[in-house]
């Protein structure tokens, strides 16, 4: 009888002591957005963390969109209840950095960090004036090119052919076909619908968004003139280019990608997350252009995981110790592996997986090695009333047919207002 009593007693104390140990552990709470592919990818890492050790619990909770997530956090971070680590896009990070708004994660990096491994264009978009770093890139983005190699072979081209917009645009002019009625039935290429592909071409021709002093709009230069009257020529005057534009959603974007996986355009200007949708059994990637002699200059940027302030510190060591362990060469290289999106870390590059991945899958490198050499991301000191600007004027461009002076004049004008107000 004492014997039982006795295990009956160590067991108790089992349970106890384990129910203590898992109550010991600190829950940081994570926000974040994403598609189904992130979403997986973020769940395994998750896991993966909290198994690993005894401190600290990550609990994820899914929101609909980015802009809902910064939305939310305002209200949480007035109320003071806010997480202890969220997934802002870059612009919203900065903004909030500038508001004085998240903590500097310099204290919380060991030795063993490496801060300067991270690919340096993402590196410099989370670091302030001052050198604090108010948050680390969690995967990153750029637009690059998609196209058919079978057709572009039998044109009598390569993708060296595809080294400039010029070089594009000639491509593009050959492989165009017609039915008997006139009406085209392949375009050559489908540019991206809206600023982004246009402005990455802008910055391939030198140009620039701001002044180097960040006082005046710089965007009706005649860098910028040319290539924007460039891309207007294409797709009204040529019709060698199209964009698909309008309808619900990510509607446009889906009937692009259908139009060059059905035989319908030579390629397009996507984003590297496509990757994971398409066929490259039939289609390769490659960097996105320069124009003219100019080197290409497009702009990668990268989704940020910040840590708010006035959250409880230890919750705020626990949101670093799993940023650390995200951010890891081998987790950032399964994640590019698992979503198309680009890793952080350089040393990525050299994990054993993701090199046996890339020899299998080249078009997977190629984000990589345009975000090294990319233009950072422009962030709006107008609360997006210059993105705003250019926005109209790309669509009165790609779907008006309004002259390119015209429009980026006339953007320039209401950006300039806009930016007087801020800068005083």
């Amino acid at each position: 009888m004492k014997q039982r009593n006795a295990l009956h007693l160590a067991c108790l104390m089992g349970l106890f002591t384990m129910a203590v140990q898992a109550e010991a552990k600190t829950d940081v709470v994570l926000w974040y957005a994403g598609g189904a592919k992130p979403q997986q990818m973020m769940q395994t890492l998750i896991d993966e963390f909290n198994n690993s050790q005894n401190d600290y619990e990550v609990k994820a909770s899914l929101q609909a969109s980015y802009s809902e997530t910064f939305q939310k956090l305002q209200a949480a971070m007035a109320s003071k209840t806010a997480p202890a680590v969220v997934l802002l896009t870059g612009e919203q990070a900065t903004g909030m950095a500038n508001r004085q708004l998240l903590r500097d994660l310099r204290p919380y990096m060991d030795a063993n960090f490496n801060f300067a491994d991270f690919v340096p264009t993402f590196r410099a978009a989370v670091t302030a004036a001052d050198q604090s770093v108010y948050g680390l890139p969690a995967y990153g983005t750029t637009q690059v090119f998609y196209y058919n190699k079978q057709v572009l072979a039998e044109h009598g081209f390569s993708e060296k052919d595809l080294a400039t917009w010029q070089g594009v645009a000639k491509v593009a002019a050959k492989v165009t076909q017609k039915d008997a009625s006139g009406n085209i039935i392949f375009y050559g290429w489908e540019p991206r619908w809206g600023k982004d592909n246009l402005i990455d071409a802008a910055l391939s021709n030198g140009g620039k968004i701001l002044s180097a002093d960040g006082k005046k709009v710089a965007f009706d230069s005649p860098e910028w003139v040319a290539v924007w009257d460039g891309f207007r020529q294409w797709i009204h005057a040529d019709q060698t280019m199209r964009i698909h534009h309008g309808g619900q959603g990510w509607e446009y974007w889906y009937k692009t990608i259908d139009d060059v996986m059905k035989d319908r355009a030579l390629g397009y200007t996507g984003s590297s997350g496509d990757q994971g949708d398409l066929d490259f059994t039939k289609l390769a990637a490659t960097t996105q252009p320069g124009w003219g002699s100019h080197p290409a200059a497009p702009i990668a940027s990268a989704q940020v995981l910040v840590l708010p302030k006035e959250t409880e510190d230890e919750a705020a060591k626990g949101a670093f110790a799993f940023l650390n362990y995200y951010t890891q060469a081998k987790n950032t290289a399964r994640w590019s592996m698992k979503t198309g999106y680009i890793p952080v870390r350089q040393s990525a590059s050299s994990d054993p997986d993701y090199q046996a991945y890339t020899a299998k899958n080249p078009q997977a490198l190629i984000p990589l090695k345009q975000a090294v050499t990319a233009s950072p991301n422009f962030i709006d000191p107008t609360n997006g009333k210059i993105l705003d600007a250019l926005t109209i004027a790309a669509d009165q461009v790609e779907i008006q047919n309004v002259p390119a002076e015209k429009a980026l004049k006339e953007a320039a004008k209401k950006a300039q207002r806009a930016l007087d107000r801020v800068k005083g």
